[in-house]
Protein backbone atom coordinates (compact mmCIF):
# COMPACT_ATOMS: atom_id res chain seq x y z
CA UNK A 1 0.00 0.00 0.00
CA UNK A 2 2.78 2.45 0.79
CA UNK A 3 4.41 1.46 -2.45
CA UNK A 4 1.54 2.43 -4.67
CA UNK A 5 1.97 5.29 -7.06
CA UNK A 6 5.70 4.76 -7.46
CA UNK A 7 6.47 4.62 -11.14
CA UNK A 8 9.71 2.71 -10.76
CA UNK A 9 13.02 3.15 -9.03
CA UNK A 10 13.74 6.46 -10.74
CA UNK A 11 10.63 8.13 -9.45
CA UNK A 12 11.11 6.67 -5.97
CA UNK A 13 14.67 8.00 -5.91
CA UNK A 14 13.46 11.41 -7.05
CA UNK A 15 10.84 11.54 -4.30
CA UNK A 16 13.45 10.62 -1.69
CA UNK A 17 15.87 13.29 -2.91
CA UNK A 18 13.11 15.88 -2.94
CA UNK A 19 12.10 15.03 0.63
CA UNK A 20 15.70 15.13 1.81
CA UNK A 21 16.18 18.53 0.13
CA UNK A 22 13.12 19.91 1.93
CA UNK A 23 14.52 18.68 5.23
CA UNK A 24 17.91 20.29 4.53
CA UNK A 25 16.15 23.56 3.76
CA UNK A 26 14.20 23.36 7.02
CA UNK A 27 17.36 22.70 9.01
CA UNK A 28 19.23 25.52 7.26
CA UNK A 29 16.54 28.16 7.62
CA UNK A 30 14.59 27.44 10.84
CA UNK A 31 15.45 27.55 14.50
CA UNK A 32 15.58 23.94 15.55
CA UNK A 33 16.60 21.34 18.07
CA UNK A 34 17.68 18.20 16.23
CA UNK A 35 17.87 14.60 17.39
CA UNK A 36 16.21 15.35 20.73
CA UNK A 37 15.84 12.08 22.67
CA UNK A 38 12.34 11.31 23.91
CA UNK A 39 13.44 7.93 25.26
CA UNK A 40 16.49 5.80 25.89
CA UNK A 41 16.51 3.90 22.59
CA UNK A 42 18.84 4.84 19.74
CA UNK A 43 15.88 5.37 17.43
CA UNK A 44 13.86 7.43 19.90
CA UNK A 45 14.66 10.90 18.63
CA UNK A 46 12.74 13.86 17.31
CA UNK A 47 13.52 17.07 15.47
CA UNK A 48 11.76 20.21 16.72
CA UNK A 49 11.45 23.29 14.51
CA UNK A 50 10.34 26.66 15.86
CA UNK A 51 8.90 29.87 14.43
CA UNK A 52 11.05 32.97 14.59
CA UNK A 53 9.31 34.29 17.69
CA UNK A 54 10.65 32.81 20.91
CA UNK A 55 7.82 31.25 22.88
CA UNK A 56 6.81 27.91 24.33
CA UNK A 57 3.13 28.88 24.16
CA UNK A 58 2.75 27.65 20.60
CA UNK A 59 0.62 25.15 18.75
CA UNK A 60 2.70 22.03 18.03
CA UNK A 61 2.27 20.01 14.84
CA UNK A 62 3.60 16.48 15.39
CA UNK A 63 4.25 14.33 12.31
CA UNK A 64 4.73 10.56 11.98
CA UNK A 65 6.20 9.48 8.65
CA UNK A 66 5.00 6.59 6.51
CA UNK A 67 6.96 3.79 4.85
CA UNK A 68 5.00 0.63 5.67
CA UNK A 69 6.61 0.58 9.13
CA UNK A 70 9.87 -0.51 7.46
CA UNK A 71 11.26 2.52 5.64
CA UNK A 72 11.33 6.30 5.86
CA UNK A 73 12.83 8.51 8.57
CA UNK A 74 12.53 11.90 10.20
CA UNK A 75 15.53 12.98 8.13
CA UNK A 76 13.39 13.03 4.99
CA UNK A 77 10.09 14.14 6.46
CA UNK A 78 10.39 17.86 7.26
CA UNK A 79 8.77 19.07 4.05
CA UNK A 80 5.98 20.92 5.90
CA UNK A 81 8.29 22.78 8.30
CA UNK A 82 8.83 26.06 6.46
CA UNK A 83 5.17 26.75 5.63
CA UNK A 84 4.02 25.94 9.15
CA UNK A 85 6.73 27.74 11.12
CA UNK A 86 6.07 30.80 8.96
CA UNK A 87 2.57 30.79 10.48
CA UNK A 88 3.77 30.54 14.08
CA UNK A 89 3.48 26.78 14.48
CA UNK A 90 6.19 24.60 16.00
CA UNK A 91 6.76 21.35 14.10
CA UNK A 92 7.94 18.06 15.58
CA UNK A 93 9.14 15.24 13.31
CA UNK A 94 9.26 11.95 15.20
CA UNK A 95 11.56 9.01 14.55
CA UNK A 96 10.66 5.49 15.62
CA UNK A 97 12.30 2.10 15.21
CA UNK A 98 11.14 0.71 11.89
CA UNK A 99 11.17 -3.01 11.07
CA UNK A 100 12.97 -5.28 11.30
CA UNK A 101 14.57 -3.62 14.32
CA UNK A 102 11.27 -2.42 15.72
CA UNK A 103 8.05 -4.35 16.20
CA UNK A 104 4.61 -2.84 15.81
CA UNK A 105 4.11 -2.94 19.57
CA UNK A 106 7.34 -0.98 20.03
CA UNK A 107 6.42 1.59 17.38
CA UNK A 108 3.01 2.20 18.91
CA UNK A 109 4.58 2.65 22.33
CA UNK A 110 7.28 4.95 20.96
CA UNK A 111 4.95 7.38 19.22
CA UNK A 112 2.73 7.59 22.31
CA UNK A 113 5.77 8.37 24.44
CA UNK A 114 6.90 10.98 21.94
CA UNK A 115 3.61 12.84 22.31
CA UNK A 116 3.78 12.63 26.11
CA UNK A 117 7.34 13.98 25.89
CA UNK A 118 6.21 17.03 23.89
CA UNK A 119 3.48 17.74 26.44
CA UNK A 120 5.89 17.48 29.38
CA UNK A 121 8.58 19.55 27.67
CA UNK A 122 6.18 22.28 26.54
CA UNK A 123 3.32 22.32 29.07
CA UNK A 124 2.26 25.82 27.96
CA UNK A 125 1.52 24.66 24.42
CA UNK A 126 -1.60 25.94 22.69
CA UNK A 127 -2.51 22.51 21.43
CA UNK A 128 -0.85 19.44 19.96
CA UNK A 129 -2.01 18.47 16.48
CA UNK A 130 -1.04 15.01 15.24
CA UNK A 131 -0.59 14.17 11.59
CA UNK A 132 0.45 10.84 10.16
CA UNK A 133 0.78 9.64 6.59
CA UNK A 134 0.16 6.02 5.55
CA UNK A 135 1.83 3.84 8.21
CA UNK A 136 2.26 7.04 10.19
CA UNK A 137 -1.50 7.61 10.07
CA UNK A 138 -1.93 4.16 11.60
CA UNK A 139 0.44 5.11 14.42
CA UNK A 140 -1.35 8.44 14.94
CA UNK A 141 -4.65 6.57 15.12
CA UNK A 142 -3.19 4.33 17.83
CA UNK A 143 -2.18 7.48 19.75
CA UNK A 144 -5.81 8.56 19.49
CA UNK A 145 -6.73 5.38 21.41
CA UNK A 146 -3.95 5.63 24.01
CA UNK A 147 -4.64 5.28 27.71
CA UNK A 148 -2.47 8.09 29.07
CA UNK A 149 -2.50 6.94 32.70
CA UNK A 150 0.81 5.08 32.43
CA UNK A 151 2.47 8.09 30.78
CA UNK A 152 1.78 10.39 33.73
CA UNK A 153 0.35 13.15 31.55
CA UNK A 154 -2.65 13.80 29.35
CA UNK A 155 -1.48 15.67 26.25
CA UNK A 156 -3.34 18.76 25.10
CA UNK A 157 -4.48 17.07 21.90
CA UNK A 158 -6.53 19.43 19.75
CA UNK A 159 -6.75 17.66 16.40
CA UNK A 160 -5.81 14.60 14.35
CA UNK A 161 -5.09 14.53 10.62
CA UNK A 162 -4.94 10.93 9.40
CA UNK A 163 -3.76 10.95 5.81
CA UNK A 164 -4.03 7.86 3.56
CA UNK A 165 -3.74 5.51 6.49
CA UNK A 166 -4.07 1.81 7.31
CA UNK A 167 -6.40 1.01 10.20
CA UNK A 168 -7.03 -2.72 9.88
CA UNK A 169 -3.76 -4.66 9.77
CA UNK A 170 -5.17 -8.15 9.49
CA UNK A 171 -5.19 -8.21 5.64
CA UNK A 172 -1.42 -7.61 5.73
CA UNK A 173 -0.51 -10.65 7.80
CA UNK A 174 -0.29 -13.05 4.86
CA UNK A 175 1.33 -10.66 2.37
CA UNK A 176 4.96 -10.13 1.43
CA UNK A 177 4.85 -6.74 3.14
CA UNK A 178 4.74 -8.57 6.45
CA UNK A 179 8.13 -10.24 5.95
CA UNK A 180 10.16 -7.57 7.83
CA UNK A 181 7.42 -7.06 10.42
CA UNK A 182 6.90 -10.74 11.33
CA UNK A 183 3.43 -9.74 12.44
CA UNK A 184 1.17 -12.51 13.75
CA UNK A 185 -2.60 -12.37 13.52
CA UNK A 186 -2.68 -11.53 17.24
CA UNK A 187 -0.19 -8.69 16.66
CA UNK A 188 -2.36 -7.33 13.86
CA UNK A 189 -5.51 -7.47 15.96
CA UNK A 190 -3.84 -5.84 18.95
CA UNK A 191 -2.50 -2.99 16.81
CA UNK A 192 -5.50 -2.38 14.55
CA UNK A 193 -7.32 0.84 15.47
CA UNK A 194 -10.40 -0.41 13.64
CA UNK A 195 -10.59 -3.46 15.90
CA UNK A 196 -10.14 -1.33 19.02
CA UNK A 197 -13.23 0.63 18.01
CA UNK A 198 -15.38 -2.30 16.92
CA UNK A 199 -14.41 -4.99 19.43
CA UNK A 200 -12.87 -3.30 22.45
CA UNK A 201 -15.26 -0.34 22.14
CA UNK A 202 -12.54 2.11 23.08
CA UNK A 203 -14.08 5.43 24.13
CA UNK A 204 -12.67 8.88 23.37
CA UNK A 205 -10.67 10.55 26.15
CA UNK A 206 -11.84 13.89 24.75
CA UNK A 207 -14.93 13.57 22.53
CA UNK A 208 -14.46 17.16 21.40
CA UNK A 209 -11.07 16.48 19.80
CA UNK A 210 -11.60 16.56 16.02
CA UNK A 211 -10.35 13.81 13.74
CA UNK A 212 -10.15 14.15 10.00
CA UNK A 213 -9.56 11.01 7.94
CA UNK A 214 -8.31 11.95 4.49
CA UNK A 215 -7.48 9.94 1.39
CA UNK A 216 -6.29 10.92 -2.07
CA UNK A 217 -8.56 10.53 -5.06
CA UNK A 218 -5.94 8.30 -6.70
CA UNK A 219 -5.15 6.22 -3.65
CA UNK A 220 -5.90 2.52 -4.10
CA UNK A 221 -9.39 1.13 -3.35
CA UNK A 222 -8.07 -0.45 -0.14
CA UNK A 223 -6.95 2.90 1.25
CA UNK A 224 -10.36 4.31 0.39
CA UNK A 225 -12.18 1.41 2.04
CA UNK A 226 -10.14 1.49 5.21
CA UNK A 227 -10.34 5.27 5.53
CA UNK A 228 -14.11 5.38 5.11
CA UNK A 229 -14.72 2.48 7.48
CA UNK A 230 -12.43 3.92 10.14
CA UNK A 231 -14.14 7.31 10.01
CA UNK A 232 -17.53 5.63 10.31
CA UNK A 233 -16.33 3.56 13.27
CA UNK A 234 -15.05 6.72 14.96
CA UNK A 235 -18.42 8.39 14.54
CA UNK A 236 -20.24 5.38 15.97
CA UNK A 237 -17.86 5.36 18.92
CA UNK A 238 -18.49 8.97 19.90
CA UNK A 239 -15.61 10.74 18.19
CA UNK A 240 -16.09 13.84 16.09
CA UNK A 241 -14.72 12.47 12.86
CA UNK A 242 -14.93 13.59 9.27
CA UNK A 243 -13.89 11.98 5.99
CA UNK A 244 -12.47 13.78 2.99
CA UNK A 245 -11.34 12.55 -0.40
CA UNK A 246 -8.87 15.08 -1.79
CA UNK A 247 -9.04 15.52 -5.51
CA UNK A 248 -6.30 15.05 -8.08
CA UNK A 249 -3.68 13.59 -5.71
CA UNK A 250 -2.22 10.13 -5.25
CA UNK A 251 -0.81 8.42 -2.18
CA UNK A 252 2.34 10.53 -2.17
CA UNK A 253 1.15 13.85 -3.56
CA UNK A 254 -1.42 14.16 -0.80
CA UNK A 255 1.37 14.63 1.73
CA UNK A 256 4.07 16.09 -0.55
CA UNK A 257 1.83 19.09 -1.18
CA UNK A 258 2.65 20.19 2.34
CA UNK A 259 5.72 21.84 0.83
CA UNK A 260 3.50 24.42 -0.86
CA UNK A 261 2.80 27.56 1.12
CA UNK A 262 -0.70 27.96 -0.31
CA UNK A 263 -1.49 24.29 0.27
CA UNK A 264 0.07 23.31 3.55
CA UNK A 265 -1.44 22.98 7.00
CA UNK A 266 -0.40 26.56 7.58
CA UNK A 267 -3.69 27.74 8.96
CA UNK A 268 -2.91 27.15 12.64
CA UNK A 269 -2.59 30.54 14.27
CA UNK A 270 -2.71 32.35 17.59
CA UNK A 271 -6.17 31.51 18.88
CA UNK A 272 -5.86 33.89 21.80
CA UNK A 273 -5.77 36.83 19.41
CA UNK A 274 -8.38 35.64 16.92
CA UNK A 275 -10.56 33.17 18.79
CA UNK A 276 -14.03 33.07 17.32
CA UNK A 277 -12.97 34.93 14.19
CA UNK A 278 -14.67 34.49 10.83
CA UNK A 279 -13.03 34.59 7.45
CA UNK A 280 -14.67 34.69 4.06
CA UNK A 281 -12.00 34.40 1.41
CA UNK A 282 -12.95 32.24 -1.58
CA UNK A 283 -10.89 29.43 -3.07
CA UNK A 284 -11.23 29.00 -6.83
CA UNK A 285 -14.40 31.09 -6.83
CA UNK A 286 -16.27 28.94 -4.30
CA UNK A 287 -17.91 30.51 -1.26
CA UNK A 288 -18.99 28.51 1.74
CA UNK A 289 -20.84 29.99 4.70
CA UNK A 290 -20.28 30.60 8.38
CA UNK A 291 -16.87 29.13 9.13
CA UNK A 292 -16.29 29.68 12.84
CA UNK A 293 -12.67 29.47 13.97
CA UNK A 294 -11.57 28.84 17.51
CA UNK A 295 -8.44 26.83 18.17
CA UNK A 296 -7.64 26.07 14.53
CA UNK A 297 -7.45 29.39 12.74
CA UNK A 298 -7.43 29.83 8.99
CA UNK A 299 -6.40 33.12 7.49
CA UNK A 300 -7.82 31.97 4.16
CA UNK A 301 -10.76 29.86 5.28
CA UNK A 302 -13.66 29.88 2.84
CA UNK A 303 -17.11 29.98 4.33
CA UNK A 304 -18.90 26.65 4.60
CA UNK A 305 -22.52 25.53 4.20
CA UNK A 306 -24.89 25.54 7.14
CA UNK A 307 -25.33 21.85 7.96
CA UNK A 308 -26.81 20.47 11.16
CA UNK A 309 -24.40 18.62 13.45
CA UNK A 310 -24.58 14.85 12.86
CA UNK A 311 -26.29 12.61 15.37
CA UNK A 312 -25.28 9.25 13.92
CA UNK A 313 -22.69 7.78 11.58
CA UNK A 314 -24.83 8.06 8.44
CA UNK A 315 -25.37 11.76 9.05
CA UNK A 316 -21.70 12.14 9.86
CA UNK A 317 -20.79 10.82 6.42
CA UNK A 318 -23.34 13.12 4.77
CA UNK A 319 -22.11 16.19 6.61
CA UNK A 320 -18.46 15.53 5.87
CA UNK A 321 -19.19 15.11 2.17
CA UNK A 322 -21.04 18.45 2.16
CA UNK A 323 -18.50 20.18 4.33
CA UNK A 324 -15.43 20.50 2.11
CA UNK A 325 -14.75 19.87 -1.54
CA UNK A 326 -11.13 20.36 -2.46
CA UNK A 327 -11.32 22.01 -5.84
CA UNK A 328 -7.80 21.17 -6.92
CA UNK A 329 -4.59 19.56 -5.74
CA UNK A 330 -3.26 23.02 -4.89
CA UNK A 331 -5.89 23.45 -2.16
CA UNK A 332 -6.05 19.85 -0.97
CA UNK A 333 -4.20 19.96 2.33
CA UNK A 334 -5.62 23.33 3.25
CA UNK A 335 -9.02 21.65 2.96
CA UNK A 336 -8.07 19.35 5.82
CA UNK A 337 -7.74 22.25 8.22
CA UNK A 338 -10.83 23.97 6.86
CA UNK A 339 -12.92 20.85 7.37
CA UNK A 340 -11.81 20.38 10.95
CA UNK A 341 -12.06 24.11 11.64
CA UNK A 342 -15.72 24.24 10.70
CA UNK A 343 -16.90 20.79 11.64
CA UNK A 344 -15.73 20.71 15.22
CA UNK A 345 -14.87 24.06 16.67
Amino acid sequence: MDGEGVGGGGEAAWRKLSAEAATRKARDTCRSQLHVPYGDGDGEKMDIYFPDQASEALPFFVFFHGGYWQSGSKDESAFMVNPLTAQGVAVVIVAYDIAPKGTLDQMVDQVARSVAFVEKRYPSNKGIYLCGHSAGAHLAAMVLLTNWTKHGVTPNLRGFFLVSGVYDLQPLVFTSQNAPLLMTLEDAQRNSPQRHLEVARTQPVDPACPVLVAVGQHDSPEFHRQSREFQQALCRGGWRASFEELRDVDHFEIIENLTQKDDALTQLDDHDKQKGGRYTKPIDGSFWKNCTTNDIISKNTPTLPQVAAPTDSSQCIQVSSQCVQASSASSSVMAIVEAVDWFYL
